[in-house]
């Protein structure tokens, strides 16, 4: 995947004592040492990153973790203390204030937790603000702002005014006004967490359906780990102002890089974010084309199991065999195991949310078999590994 943005040792100090700070960190000092030797704040400290073109990159974390001066040294509201922020190659620590005004007029656009909308603007005019800036001729920022209002769901509410939207609506014009602008990149600081929670559950849906279609570069800053887990590519954690964790949301979920993770982690609901591939295991199989009962039964007896998946030569999948069934054929020295073959078995998608099928996998007698789009056998799913990928720990074939 091609880097859009990357952040390159970026260090943000506090404080009036930087230098006797910057050589604390260098010491190995931690936040609160630094603090009590130098009376400065580390916010941020060597951070190292890339975010992905197309992405939505999640930056999490608790009060104080360093996450909103992040996001603040990405667009260089705040300066950095050292390192650098690069977008497409380009360092924007380099730049001067024209270059740098340009660079946030045309390829960088903020969408703030408390909506920023000018309460005497009309919601057209509010959306249309950062064209205005930029010196969109009228007519042209007043269609495509018209056009991203209906992109977020507000089709007539052109001439209103912030007071006449709900928290969520206001909400809403803030992300048109970032699309109307078209950049490459939304930097989104909290952007949901002032909403109740059915508001703020809508707008991570109308931002996953946009993304469908806009394919944008998005940085996300959430404390909420649920929210990170739903809308995230990747997530990073942050704690005292350092990377502790990178990942996708399995990832962070199935491999806890250390305790302060696993802890963070301990409450979330994991069937709304684990799917059929992070549970199945490597299905006990064989071939129709050239295996018959005999193989069938060997294979059981082998792997201690009562029954075994069919597929063909393609590892198309075609269904199962139980032991009592082959045993009969091999009583009657059949050598096809085509006529006691189950083909009424449940299937499922690697991708399918395990939240989905947890009601079946708990009642069917026969584990689900994960197909993919050309009914490729990839695994099966007892009921043991979803209830120990659900709990953190793994569980066995045999289990």
């Amino acid at each position: 995947m091609t880097a859009k943005l990357e952040v390159r040792h970026l260090t943000k100090i506090f404080g009036r004592r930087i230098p006797r700070a910057e050589e604390l960190l260098k010491a190995g000092k931690s936040k609160a040492e630094i603090l009590k030797s130098a009376g400065a704040t580390v916010g941020v400290n060597d951070a190292n990153f890339e975010v992905n073109d197309g992405e939505i990159f999640v930056i999490m974390g608790l009060s104080g973790s360093g996450k909103s001066t992040m996001i603040r040294m990405i667009n260089r509201l705040i300066e950095p203390t050292s390192g650098e922020v690069l977008i497409d190659g380009e360092n924007l620590t380099s730049l001067n204030k024209k270059q740098l005004l340009d660079v946030r007029r045309n390829k960088m656009s903020m969408v703030f937790q408390n909506f920023a909308l000018f309460p005497n603007r009309t919601i057209i005019d509010n959306t249309a603000y950062g064209l205005e800036i930029k010196g969109v001729d009228k007519d042209e920022r007043l269609k495509k702002s018209h056009d991203a209002l209906e992109l977020v769901g507000l089709h007539g509410y052109d001439n209103q005014y912030p007071t006449q939207l709900s928290g969520g609506m206001q909400q809403r014009v803030g992300l048109a006004r970032a699309l109307a602008n078209n950049s490459e990149i939304l930097l989104m600081d909290e952007a949901f967490s002032a909403l109740d929670p059915l508001n703020r559950k809508d707008m991570q849906d109308e931002l996953l359906d946009l993304q469908e279609n806009l394919h944008k570069t998005i940085v996300f800053i959430s404390h909420d780990l649920n929210e990170a887990l739903r809308i995230g590519d990747r997530i990073m954690i942050m704690k005292d102002g350092e990377i502790v964790q990178t990942g996708t949301p399995e990832e962070i979920l199935t491999q806890p890089a250390d305790d302060y993770v696993e802890r963070f982690i301990e409450d979330v609901d994991r069937t709304k974010v684990l799917t059929a591939s992070n549970v199945m295991i490597r299905p006990t199989f064989v071939n129709i084309d050239k295996d018959g009962p005999r193989i069938a039964m060997r294979r059981m007896v082998e792997n201690e199991i009562s029954s075994v998946y069919v597929v063909n030569n393609k590892r198309e999948f075609i269904g199962v065999v139980d032991a009592s069934h082959v045993m009969s054929l091999i009583k009657k020295k059949e050598r096809k195991l085509d006529s006691v073959i189950q083909k009424n078995v449940p299937t499922t998608s690697p991708d399918t949310p395990i939240t989905d099928i947890m009601d079946t996998i708990s009642s069917t007698p026969i584990p689900y078999a994960v197909v993919d789009d050309q009914n490729h056998l990839l695994g099966i799913i007892i009921r043991g590994a979803v209830l120990g990928a659900i709990s953190g720990n793994e569980v066995g074939e045999d289990e």
